[in-house]
């Protein structure tokens, strides 16, 4: 039997802001879930308590060696007032996947999706209830023993926070502007690409900046050794519809699985599309936008569902996708998650979990 959770109430609450005034991952509610690791003893305690934060020693692991990772998913309040998590199953197995990764020990999924679960019920007054919010859920595992030496640790923490959101980017649904990057390499195969730890996200901050400083949204990373095959998005996985065909880059250990790009794609296969999960050139990309065939680009991610590309600008070259506007395609698959998420569309494929 699975250990039960212990539940400690915050004695004050903090003020909710109003759904318009949400940004993304500023706000924190009411607790926190945590439970330890002991290498003697495995995971233990697992618990509810209020949002506080936490006394580390400074030769805690994770702070010199970066054996930490993350997960991201979110809650949404639908019309009918019942709040549902989307696809948290898929969520906890890549836990899981990136655990591994880093030696850090598994988690039983069925407890994983239990402090979810119990989390957001305790601060379920938090979940904003208008399209476009939602309550984000961020799980974390962090080294927590205190010692200097290159080893896996054997001490641990997993956390659950919260957070009311609004849109991930400040254009929210209109198409954003994404520098394709070659100077820089972000991940190779064998590498961290395919983990969500916060190794694979420090090495794109620097150029992201960069492409900020310019003008840009984001950066769209090319591969580590040719520097010519597409990628992914510093913050999430990228679409292309050429022609008829809607590719995107495969799984091959450098990019994340990201769970909204598992969605999109088997949205797009049951409507029947021909879809292809296949290594793309930016070559191939410029050579179908200077033959109008270049129809749409679209980033998917949990942070800000579909995302619309509008222009891509590489080695001085500014692509512009579609007029600059949401693509028909785009504009569906966004329809279609969203209406999911909050329960204004049947769940045919088991997608949502009530809490």
């Amino acid at each position: 039997m699975s250990e039960a959770i212990r539940i400690t109430r915050a004695t004050t609450t903090k003020p909710k802001p109003k759904d318009g005034e949400l940004g993304f991952g500023t706000v924190f509610t009411d607790h926190l879930f945590v439970m330890d690791f002991q290498e003697e003893k495995g995971w233990y305690d697992p618990r509810v308590e209020p949002y506080g934060p936490f006394s580390l020693d400074p030769a805690t692991a994770v702070l010199h060696y970066g054996q930490g990772l993350f997960e991201g998913l979110k809650a949404f309040r639908g019309r009918d007032g019942t709040i549902r998590l989307f696809r948290p199953q898929k969520h906890a197995d890549r836990l899981n996947i990136t655990a591994r990764r880093l030696c850090i020990p598994s988690l039983d999924p069925d407890m994983v999706l239990r402090s979810w679960l119990t989390l957001v019920d305790v601060d379920r007054g938090w979940v904003p209830s208008s399209v476009g919010t939602s309550l984000y859920i961020r799980p974390t595992i962090v080294a927590s023993e205190p010692f200097l030496g290159v080893r896996p640790a054997k001490s641990y923490i997993y956390f659950v926070i919260l957070s009311p959101v609004g849109a991930y980017y400040p254009e929210g649904i209109n198409p954003v502007k994404i520098k394709v990057i070659d100077k820089y390499v972000r991940a190779v195969p064998g590498g961290l690409g395919e983990a969500k730890t916060a190794a694979n996200y420090a090495a794109s901050l620097y150029a992201a900046e960069e492409a900020k400083h310019e003008g840009f949204t984001q950066v769209l990373w090319l591969d580590g050794v040719h520097r010519k095959y597409i990628e992914e998005v510093g913050t999430m996985n990228i679409m292309l519809k050429i022609g008829d065909e809607v590719i995107t880059p495969p799984l091959a250990g450098t990019i994340l699985a990201g769970v909204t790009r598992d969605s999109a794609l088997a949205l797009m296969r049951e409507w029947g599309l021909q879809v292809s999960e296949r290594p793309i050139t930016i070559d191939e990309v410029r050579e179908a936008a200077g033959r109008g065939v270049l129809r749409e680009v679209w980033g998917t991610g949990t942070a800000a569902v579909i995302s619309p590309v509008g222009e891509l600008a590489y080695k001085g070259e500014r692509i512009v996708i579609n007029g600059g506007r949401i693509g028909e395609l785009t504009q569906r698959l966004y329809d279609a998650i969203v209406a999911i998420q909050y329960g204004t569309a049947p769940d045919t494929h088991g997608w949502t979990v009530q809490v």
